[in-house]
């Protein structure tokens, strides 16, 4: 690399300054002591060449398709399974499988209720699907089933659409309140017209790669809606843990709705449905915050207290029989055998359309999350896309078996993977552990407490109701993250809960629109000794240099950006760009123009350099050229000079491509460096 140095002894560069002559007065050539090393330079030295875009290349690459390669990436399971060391880890994923399905029972069926379906559905969840996703899917950990929120979610819409139950008839007769009875589709038909909407829809993204989509929920913004969603969740279980008789509210402030009648009643609450309530939820607390952190030291399974709670909460019911003598509410019935199959209801898709949208995005987003953290952790690939196929998939087959729509379970997934599971062979393991509840054991169940379930979900609920805590941080590390998650949890906690991801998601996109709007810039000084330029308000050992200011700008420079970007470099330098204006109408005198024009203060009469940091500049469109050329002009009547250093390769071959198709010549001087830009001003102004 040429010297920046100044040389006297080395022979004279004669340089071309014709863009001063009509400002400064100056001679169109002048020689200086030093060698001026500038991007010209640099790209001759570094044999510059502009990337060229290969599309025949591209096409014929896309087109040379391997049929083995397409077979592998549409049935991943065809690829792993030959390669699955089967000695090495069958037995950790057996283990992994009966672990997850001991969970499954008590969530599903716990889930089921909260979908406002049978019981019974949340285990149709944990198998049909399962065994799909096995095929399908990518992820080597995650549990696919019965999600709180997504059942929650699927419920409301079962609610506005389904036929209501005695249960439901009661409650409204109970609460004086009216409950529309017009409707022909059963509660079942509506959960499975949702789940086969949801998979249309994740079909439809799949085929246009639309998974970027479940990008705009930022963590912050599920952190705020999913801690919401618990407590909509909390409010709907309130008459299963009082054992009370509320009315199932729909639509807008349903959750404060639900949470006044349920106060309202509380003078009527059924004792012996709280006391279990009380006895499950205390036993699940000590277990979580004793139990499990000193049973973690010795084993990788974790104590089964939701089964174990389902299974002492059914014989306790049975031998005292809680329904008859106590008044405790039960699940009822539940059906043997695997389910018959179920037709969705065609003609209800254009009614439930908008919430489908919303359940597939929230789905979606949930079950790649936790995908790729494990990905992440165990070191290997996810393909986010395959992951909607297989969702899809899922949801296809579990819209013709009876089941809401599925995702995957945070807790499971954790278990699944801590337990020691390799593959989603522990899923084909834990379906085969509820085929035997579903063939076999299911109607013993129909004697559990309601109450039971209502306490597993609440207690499982607690890391989503604890997000609350976060709160604070997100404020101190980012006042706007702070503002996303409050809004995002007042909004949906209450008015609803559609409502609040859709704004949310609006807000989140007007914010980065905002901060796009809103470059930082920064004055930079110099780090005596060094050739470290540093932000003076950050640094303050660093001085600015005599004659020169030093402008870092951060950011895009487009057309939406264009003033803001003027007004920076004309506040940077003390530029009144209103003042030549005013002058020249006062007597039409040019140097008045100029004059007028550095009277913003004395410092800019000082000022002989401006040299613009474009290492931070991201993105440039030909209307940023074009205000960068208005500025450079504007202060170059003003007598000062102006340098870009530092500028990528798309934001360099940008300006050039605008110079060349405008017929315009170059007015920019650019230099690799903020120390090449600087060695050649001051060698100039000595000179």
């Amino acid at each position: 690399m040429k010297p920046e140095t100044i040389d006297t002894n080395e022979k004279k560069e004669t340089i071309d300054l014709s863009s001063f002559e009509e400002s400064q007065k100056l001679s169109s050539t002048y020689e200086i002591g030093t060698n001026r090393y500038d991007y010209d330079n640099l790209n001759e030295d570094g044999a510059y060449e502009k990337p060229k875009l290969d599309v025949k290349g591209k096409l014929r690459k896309s087109l040379k398709c391997n049929p083995l390669t397409i077979l592998y990436s549409l049935i991943p399971v065809l690829e792993w399974l030959p390669k699955y060391e089967w000695k090495k880890n069958i037995s950790y994923d057996i283990l992994s499988g009966i672990t997850v399905a001991i969970m499954h029972i008590p969530q599903g069926m716990a889930y089921g209720l909260l979908g406002n379906v049978p019981a019974i559905t949340g285990l149709y969840m944990a198998f049909f699907p399962v065994l799909i996703y096995f095929v399908f899917g990518t992820s080597r950990h995650v549990s696919i089933g019965t999600f709180a929120i997504v059942c929650l979610m699927t419920g409301k819409v079962v609610n506005s659409y389904g036929i209501p139950d005695e249960e439901d008839l009661i409650s409204a007769s109970a609460n004086h309140t009216m409950m529309a009875t017009d409707s022909i589709y059963t509660k079942t038909e509506v959960a499975v017209t949702v789940t086969f909407c949801v998979a249309i829809l994740q079909f439809v993204m799949y085929v246009f790669r639309l998974g970027v989509i479940a990008n705009l929920l930022s963590d912050v913004l599920v952190s705020g809606f999913t801690c919401a969603c618990a407590f909509h969740v909390v409010s709907s279980q309130l008459k299963d843990l009082l054992g009370i008789s509320v009315t199932k509210r729909q639509g807008l402030f349903s959750m404060l709705l639900t949470i006044y009648d349920a106060v309202m009643e509380l003078p009527n609450c059924n004792n012996n449905a709280v006391l279990i309530s009380f006895v499950v939820i205390v036993l699940s607390i000590i277990n979580n915050e004793i139990l499990k952190p000193r049973l973690a030291t010795r084993t990788k399974v974790p104590f089964p207290i939701e089964l174990v709670a389902v299974v002492l909460g059914t014989a306790t019911s049975y031998l005292m029989d809680f329904k008859s003598n106590y008044n405790v509410t039960v699940i009822g019935e539940i059906p043997t055998g695997l389910p018959n199959m179920t037709i969705p209801r065609f003609e209800l898709i254009p009614s439930i359309i908008s919430d489908a949208v919303i359940i597939t995005i929230v789905s979606y987003a949930i079950t790649i999350s936790m995908a790729l953290i494990f990905a992440q952790k165990l070191q290997y690939d996810v393909n986010a896309n395959q992951e909607l196929f297989a969702l899809g998939c899922a949801n296809i087959g579990g819209s013709f078996s009876g089941a809401m729509p599925v995702a995957a379970s945070l807790s499971r997934s954790m278990i699944q993977q801590t337990v020691g599971g390799t593959s989603q062979l522990a899923s084909v393991v834990s379906c085969l552990f509820i085929l035997i509840i579903l063939v076999w054991v299911g109607p013993l169940f129909q004697f559990l407490p309601r109450s039971v379930l209502a306490s597993i979900i609440v207690v499982a609920l607690k890391g989503m109701l604890k997000q609350c805590e976060k709160l604070p941080v997100y404020f101190r590390m980012d006042k706007w993250d702070g503002i996303i998650w409050l809004f995002t949890f007042l909004v949906t906690a209450v008015f609803s809960i559609t409502m609040g991801l859709a704004s949310s998601i609006i807000l989140s996109i007007v914010l980065l629109f905002y901060k796009g709007q809103h470059s930082q810039s920064s004055i930079l000084g110099n780090l005596s000794g060094t050739d470290f330029y540093l932000d003076i308000k950050r640094y303050q050992a660093v001085t600015e240099i005599p004659g020169m200011k030093i402008l870092r700008y951060c950011g895009s420079l487009n057309f939406s950006t264009k003033t803001s970007f003027k007004g920076t470099v004309f506040k940077a330098v003390g530029y009144n760009s209103k003042a030549p204006k005013a002058a020249k109408k006062r007597n039409g005198d040019e140097n008045d123009v100029v004059a007028n024009g550095r009277e913003e203060g004395n410092s800019l009469l000082a000022i002989k350099y401006l040299i613009l940091d474009c290492t931070a500049l991201t993105y440039i469109d030909p209307a940023g050229v074009e205000q960068m050329k208005i500025v450079v002009d504007a202060l170059r009547k003003t007598g000062i000079e102006v340098f870009m250093v530092g500028c990528s390769g798309p934001v360099y071959e940008m300006i050039k491509t605008c110079d060349k198709y405008q017929d315009k010549e170059s007015s920019y001087i650019m230099f690799p460096t903020i120390a090449t830009a600087v060695t050649f001003a001051k060698a100039h102004s000595s000179s």
